[in-house]
């Protein structure tokens, strides 16, 4: 019997789709924060986490290569830690990715206090997440041109707001560079990383698109250039145009909040840009709902316990329970966390420990060692490490300033 032949994709169709995964709400969210905790500098911060992406995008992306199975960072960590590390680091991504979701429904209301202020953010945030899962539940997941359409509100947002930023450049805005000092710079990254988070999913392409082991890297490449450069603009234009105190004055500040400041008489374009992006935080907060509901039912099945087990093979675990799990694990973190900051601080955490087991499982391969391949991992690790070590210095001092 013959057998049906997946359809292959090119390098062009592959760059798309790794823009799609990276370009999302993230960078609306991280902004302000960014501008507020470190200023004019923050450009600094947000050069040296794509510069640890680089490396670290390669490097999972090698692994899924080498290890081309189910399971994806549960499989590249037990390479070398075994079974129980696997667990750790694939729960470690997932922690990560809901933290993040549960971040965007914050961001989200305060977006659509903006626009129903009579209504607390907090609320519209829970009323948020509470209508997305209610959508995920009944099985209405983004359709292929609902993700096209997400992605248009997305760019059109960055391309509208850095256009009217380059309309008003002020070199004065510069001055002072560093208001909090150099090592501000290096705690920005795990702010300023949370942007390029997604590029982790091109890792998954090398079975379907064509000549695999030369295009993949290309179109992570290419595709983290192109993101790269648009969200540099964007941040910079934001930073030369719009004056510091701003956003010292409310770190939680919407970027639209911050336009009226410049723009007080063209209230159509800010308004248009909210539209924008409300839509693709609440379009990304929904389509990764989904795919973090598939994540956990994927998890699930690699546990050896024989009561996790039957809950599978009964149907317990299921992707619709997965979607209320997700959601309560998101409703707790909304409602208990308040510190964006602390948002931040822990979705790096989660996820750049997933990306450290990853990397450490291609220093046990002496073929990469042969090759040199391992100099880009070494760099990724590198990198990787310091924006750790940062987000797990400052939820150290948060946890001792609660306790003082």
């Amino acid at each position: 019997m013959a057998t049906q032949k997946t359809e292959k994709i090119g390098l062009t169709t592959a760059i798309i789709v790794g823009m799609n995964a990276m370009i999302g709400a993230g960078i609306f969210s991280m902004t302000s924060s960014l501008a507020s905790g470190v200023g004019p500098a923050s450009m600094l911060s947000y050069l040296f986490a794509f510069f640890a992406v680089w490396f670290i995008a390669q490097s999972v992306a090698r692994a899924a290569y080498l290890w081309p199975q189910e399971g994806s960072f549960y499989t590249y960590a037990r390479q070398w830690g075994g079974h129980t590390l696997g667990l750790f680091a694939a729960g470690a991504y997932i922690f990560g990715f809901l933290i993040a979701m549960a971040l965007l429904c914050k961001i989200a209301g305060g977006y659509l206090h903006s626009v129903f202020p009579t209504i607390s953010s907090q609320n519209l945030g829970l009323m948020t997440l509470g209508f997305l899962i209610a959508l995920n539940v009944m099985g209405m997941a983004l359709s292929q041109i609902g993700q096209y359409i997400l992605i248009i509100f997305t760019v059109f947002s960055l391309l509208a707001t850095t256009g009217l930023c380059l309309t008003k450049i002020n070199f004065a805005n510069l001055t002072p560079f560093m208001p909090y000092g150099p090592w501000s710079i290096l705690q920005g990254t795990r702010i300023a990383i949370f942007g390029l988070f997604g590029f982790e999913c091109i890792a998954s392409l090398f079975n379907i698109v064509e000549n695999p082991e030369k295009n993949v890297p290309k179109a992570l490449q290419y595709s983290l250039l192109l993101v790269g450069l648009i969200y540099f603009l964007f941040i910079s234009s934001i930073i030369l145009s719009i004056p510091l105190s701003v956003f010292t004055s409310n770190s939680n500040v919407t970027i639209p909040q911050a336009l009226q400041t410049l723009f007080p008489d063209n209230q159509f374009i800010v308004h248009l840009i909210t539209f924008s992006i409300l839509s693709a935080i609440i379009g990304t907060i929904h389509s990764m709902i989904w795919s973090g509901s598939e994540l956990v039912v994927s998890y699930f099945k690699f546990f050896k316990s024989p009561c996790i087990k039957n809950m599978v093979s009964c149907n317990i675990i299921t992707q619709k329970n997965s979607v209320l799990l997700c959601g309560l694990i998101m409703l707790i973190c909304f409602m208990n966390i308040t510190n964006l900051d602390l948002f931040f601080t822990l979705t790096a955490l989660g996820l750049i420990f997933a990306f450290i087991t990853t990397m450490m499982a291609l220093l046990f391969q002496p073929a990469e060692w042969k090759s040199g391949q391992n100099i880009k991992t070494i760099l990724g690790l590198i990198t990787a490490f310091i924006i750790f070590a940062i987000a797990l210095q400052k939820l150290i001092e948060g946890i001792v300033t609660l306790f003082n």
